[in-house]
């Protein structure tokens, strides 16, 4: 499975099979129900931390489609299978006049994993733009169609990450796009980078990308899983607490207190460009945790841990990784 994870990492899977049609998941669970063992989904391994050896069955996600209905206004319903490509998606979406996904460009994976981690960047998330998720439920043994309420989306969380992790198989994401676009421009790197000029789709989607190959590695060139950590939300009291000791603090205002850029945390304690066995932190973006060469699980792991401890003990804030380590 290396070569089936962004990271790069060697891992062997006990027993692999790849789903094409979301019929065939009642076969996988009539297969699991006689052989019974762990189920790993997998999408575009860009959200994983792969240990040697996986126990059990991977079944990898590639059920394609791309249909579009008309909604009242100037509003389109787009539901695409749960195996396409994300970044292509975004970038088909914008060639035929759907918009409302710019802002979510070049991010790494599959369809089916973004709601999964509730992807968001450059002032958008993905809850944003959903209007339903297509399941299989392993529960019941029936497809369903899930409501944004539903699916218990939270910051880079949602209801198939951290409620019921184990329920559902996403087998296609219905989006609400627009036919006449409306610019999302509230993040000021994404507004400095746009410049002068008038503000299109498709200006929105070349500068989200050109920041984006700036900051984080081509998996294809170096492994990596994107953003490693989450940017950690704290209180009122800790961000004027943390304010005063740090001027320059980079923090926004947040539900109940403040989200800090970790990058910027990992940033100040030296970190950037640092290295620990076969892992580093990448010299061009903090945030980023990078295999240098025939990295391991456990590399990523050291790394990922002595990071945390050196944010803890300046700022007195933990960080919380958003792969997922499996097992």
């Amino acid at each position: 499975m290396q070569a089936l994870n962004t990271f790069g990492l060697p891992a062997v899977a006990e027993y692999y099979t790849e789903i094409h049609a979301a019929d065939q998941l009642k076969q996988l669970e009539q297969w699991l129900k006689h052989h019974p063992m762990p189920l790993l989904l997998l999408g575009g391994g860009s959200n994983l931390v792969l240990a040697d050896r996986v126990p059990g069955l991977v079944a990898r996600i590639m059920i394609r489609g791309w249909q579009l209905s008309d909604l009242p206004g100037d509003h389109v319903r787009l539901r695409v299978g749960a195996g396409e490509n994300w970044h292509a998606t975004v970038e088909r979406s914008i060639r035929q006049g759907l918009y409302g996904l710019e802002n979510l460009a070049l991010i790494p994976g599959t369809v089916g994993a973004a709601p999964v981690q509730n992807i968001g960047a450059y002032g958008v998330e993905l809850k944003d733009r959903i209007s339903a998720v297509e399941v299989f439920d392993r529960h019941e043994h029936r497809q369903r169609d899930l409501t944004p309420e539903a699916c218990r989306f939270g910051y880079r969380d949602s209801l198939f990450k951290s409620s019921e992790p184990e329920r559902y198989v996403i087998t296609a994401v219905e989006f609400c796009l627009a036919r006449q676009f409306t610019a999302e421009v509230s993040y000021a790197g994404l507004r400095d980078g746009l410049g002068d000029g008038p503000v299109t789709s498709e200006r929105v989607f070349d500068t989200v990308c050109r920041i984006r190959r700036t900051k984080l590695p081509d998996p294809l060139d170096i492994g990596n899983a994107g953003s490693f950590f989450k940017n950690p939300v704290v209180s009122v009291e800790k961000y004027e607490q943390l304010k005063h000791r740090f001027q320059n603090l980079v923090a926004y205002a947040d539900t109940g207190g403040y989200k800090l850029a970790a990058g910027w945390l990992i940033d100040q304690c030296g970190l950037k460009g640092f290295a620990l066995d076969r892992a580093g932190v990448f010299a061009q973006q903090a945030l980023v945790l990078v295999n240098l060469g025939a990295a391991h699980r456990e590399d990523i792991e050291h790394l990922s841990m002595h990071v945390q401890k050196v944010v803890q003990e300046r700022f007195g804030v933990i960080l919380e990784p958003e792969p997922r380590f499996y097992p």
